[in-house]
């Protein structure tokens, strides 16, 4: 174990700009793409653009370095906007998230009702920030918070607020929670937005919390009252239920109304400050946290000029992974010409929480280098303008400085995967309902993690986007997509019809997409099985817990050389399936889950099935009831074109991303490898845990690998890094990459590759925390 602590992450990066600089000049013209555009450098130095041409850039499609300090009602008297300013320059920040108003204003407003800050005292805090910001030559983005307002507001428009069914009004703390549908989000913020922007001109707007009351909880105000009698002529309903097709409109009413906010907003500030000045609110990377919040993620993406994305540390579940797939599962939506910064802090968040006490600085690097990976750009925040733990300051410069370096590189590319995992946020609403997490989130992390753990790289693809994005991939997975709609339906069995893959676990078409019970898998005929008994659906009360059962694997492989044997005669039975490698000493699995039979068609092929659940304990009891059963664990099956279609009823995905067991990780990469028909552009060879993600553009190829291997790797936070290496490394070249030259952006090395059969293959001595390979 290497001994890292006293190491700062940056400074090997710093070392390297001589080196990265020699290798950038040496082409006499070389293309600079900014956000989708492209400029040809008229000198060797690259960072030599002109100045007109930038300008023409959108902010929000250049500035790729942010800042916040979110400001407490304590700071107005002792900000000190010198000392900022300064901290600005030395992080090399381009952008900054300032403290405006909603809740609490943080300048001389003249909006009624609209609170000033306790210790405001008649400062113009907003104002000079801004003004020094511009000076310095920063954008600005005004953040507002508009969600709640203090008892005077209540009392002087009790009809703006959300109300429960017996008429009491929601509150947070002190604060009372408005209504989304009132003269509060209509009328008094946009009075807001167009207020600051007259008077400071900020380029943009953001929100942290702008969608109002959550999915938990019904609104009976009279605004909501009329809203929902008019566009549904029904009344709102009085208890949350899922198979109620009246509260599944009241769900999508919702998101309705938050597409609304967002479009008012942004009509109010462009109107006020000029075509740019967009308003982006603030967004989730959890698909169910955004689904709880009435955020329609694909919609919104579609809308936005920028995405702010709020998602600030890891979990132990998610790992520093989770912040790459956030930014692969955004920019498939979004696009990858577009930013996403992340509000990253630099205050010790996640669990535990401190707000003004330091995160160890190897957590507060590992999130951001894991964002780079996934396309999402840096935007330090710190709560509160004063600090006794002063060591927080000292964590962005070394990144910072390291991203302004390889920014070119970091941003405008296209990531290069042929699995394509699926997802909607349809399947979270009214599949998942009240248990995204179980029948959702934990299918997802269990694929995902599986292929990261086998250096697969893949890309996240929308479920309403197969057709426009088949091409990219030779397998779908569906990962417990149980809710698909007609469209999505037809559209997987157009990509398998031409050629395509398939994998699909759980109970994937199972329900339309409303969330309700069909009579059959609506990809029956790809997955050669069909329901048996509509008594198949799910049992929530059973996935929550672990069941002690396995999977028998077919055939059996017995053999006299290892323990008792059962019969007359040790045998071994029949040849095992490729998607069993590595299971040669091995009949049974650890599964831990419950199944049901189905009924399989002609031809399918099952090599897995279902061992019922017997004690643990006392040891004496611990034998198998029922060894052997007919019940489907695994169904493999090809179509007439060619296509390999795998269906796991068994939850594997499930069950690996609780409880991380390598078997049910080695199946399903055994599984994504068979079914692509090996058909996967990287080859990674070396101990550790390696996330690897590759990019395109044009001319180059871009891999990043992220050592994962440290000391937290599933317990934050870490304080140390764990070397790993040598590393051997080959991927497919794309047409316009050559392979010949390779420069390695953390280490500042250049090395040499084999070049062979359209294939790149080349060895990484070490790495501490990343590495960056640039091959051209």
């Amino acid at each position: 174990m290497s001994n890292s602590k006293s190491k700062d992450p940056g400074n090997n990066l710093q070392n390297t700009d001589n080196s990265r600089r020699s290798f950038l000049m040496k082409a006499t013209a070389a293309t600079i793409t900014l956000a989708g555009v492209n400029f040809l450098t008229l000198a060797e130095d690259s960072s030599v653009i002109d100045k007109e041409l930038q300008a023409q850039i959108p902010w929000y499609r250049r500035v790729t370095r942010w800042g916040q300090t979110n400001i407490t009602e304590k700071d107005p008297i002792i900000y000190d906007i010198g000392w900022w300013r300064n901290h600005w320059k030395n992080t090399q920040t381009q952008g900054v998230v300032v403290n405006a108003g909603g809740i609490v204003a943080y300048y001389p407003t003249k909006i009624p009702l609209h609170y000033k800050a306790k210790y405001l005292q008649g400062r113009d805090l907003f104002g000079d920030l801004c003004r020094a910001a511009h000076e310095d030559g920063l954008v600005v983005f005004a953040r507002m918070d508009s969600n709640r307002a203090n008892e005077e507001f209540y009392k002087a428009h009790p009809d703006w607020f959300a109300i429960d069914a017996v008429g009491k009004p929601y509150r947070a703390g002190d604060l009372y929670i408005t209504c989304v549908n009132s003269p509060y989000y209509n009328e008094h913020i946009p009075a807001i937005l167009t207020e600051i922007a007259n008077l400071y001109h900020p380029e943009g707007f953001t929100d942290n919390s702008w969608s109002g009351l959550g999915r938990d909880s019904i609104c009976y105000c009279e605004n909501c009252k009329k809203s929902f009698q008019t566009k549904t002529g029904k009344e709102i309903p009085r208890v949350k239920n899922w198979d109620d097709s009246v509260y599944r409109q009241w769900i999508r009413w919702n998101y309705d109304r938050r597409l609304e906010i967002w479009d008012l907003n942004n009509r109010t500030t462009k109107a006020a400050g000029g075509p740019d000045c967009t308003w982006s609110g603030m967004n989730s990377g959890s698909i169910s946290g955004q689904a709880r919040s009435f955020r329609d993620t694909k919609e919104i993406c579609r809308r936005a000029d920028i995405i702010m994305l709020d998602h600030q540390a890891r979990s132990d579940e998610g790992g520093f992974q989770h912040i790459t797939d956030i930014g692969k599962v955004i920019h498939g939506v979004l696009g990858w010409d577009k930013l996403i910064p992340d509000s990253m802090a630099m205050y010790q968040q996640g669990r535990p929480q401190f707000r003004v006490a330091s995160k160890p600085v190897q957590e507060a690097h590992m999130w951001m280098i894991e964002g780079f990976a996934g396309g999402i750009q840096p935007w330090w925040h710190h709560v509160a303008a004063y600090h006794e733990d002063r060591r927080m300051y000292h964590t962005a410069e070394p990144i910072y400085r390291w991203y302004k370096a390889n920014e070119e590189f970091l941003i405008n590319r296209n990531p290069i995967g042929t699995i394509g995992v699926v997802w909607s946020q349809d399947n979270t609403d009214y599949y998942g309902r009240d248990e995204a997490e179980l029948l959702v989130e934990l299918p997802w992390r269990g694929i995902t993690q599986a292929l990261i753990r086998a250096r697969i790289p893949y890309q996240p693809v929308h479920a309403d986007h197969i057709d426009r994005d088949a091409s990219k991939f030779s397998l779908l997975v569906l990962p417990n997509i149980g809710s698909m709609s007609v469209n999505q339906v037809a559209s997987v069995k157009r990509f398998v019809g031409r050629g395509g893959n398939l994998i699909a676990t759980g109970e994937s078409s199972l329900y339309n997409e409303a969330g309700e019970l069909l009579k059959d898998y609506a990809l029956s005929d790809l997955f050669g099985a069909h329901l048996v008994s509509q008594t198949n659906k799910k049992d929530i009360a059973v996935m929550k817990g672990t069941v002690h059962s396995y999977l028998r694997l077919t055939p059996e492989m017995r053999s006299k050389v290892y323990g008792p044997q059962t019969g007359t005669e040790p045998a071994i039975v029949g040849e095992r399936h490729p998607v069993l490698k590595g299971f040669e000493e091995t009949d049974i699995l650890p599964f831990g889950g419950v199944l049901k039979p189905v009924r399989t068609d002609s031809g399918a092929k099952v090599i897995m099935t279902f061992i019922p659940e017997f004690p643990i304990y006392p040891p004496e009891t611990a034998w198998m009831r029922e060894p052997k059963t007919d019940i489907q664990g695994l169904i493999l099956n090809t179509t007439t074109g060619g296509s390999r279609i795998a269906f796991m009823p068994a939850d594997i995905d499930r069950q690996f991303a609780r409880y991380n067991l390598p078997d049910h990780g080695n199946l399903l990469a055994n599984l994504i490898r068979w079914t692509s028909k090996d058909n996967i552009p990287l080859a990674v060879e070396g101990a550790g845990m390696i996330d690897c993600n590759i990019y395109h553009q044009p001319g180059r190829l871009i891999l990043h690998m992220t050592n994962l291997t440290n000391s937290g790797t599933w317990r934050q936070p870490i304080e140390e890094y764990i070397a790993i290496g040598p590393i051997s490394v080959r991927i497919k070249l794309s047409e316009d990459v050559k392979g010949k030259n390779l420069n390695l952006l953390v280490s500042g090395q250049k090395i040499s590759a084999l070049v062979k059969d359209g294939w790149c293959q080349f060895k990484i001595n070490s790495i501490l925390n990343h590495e960056v390979i640039v091959i051209s």
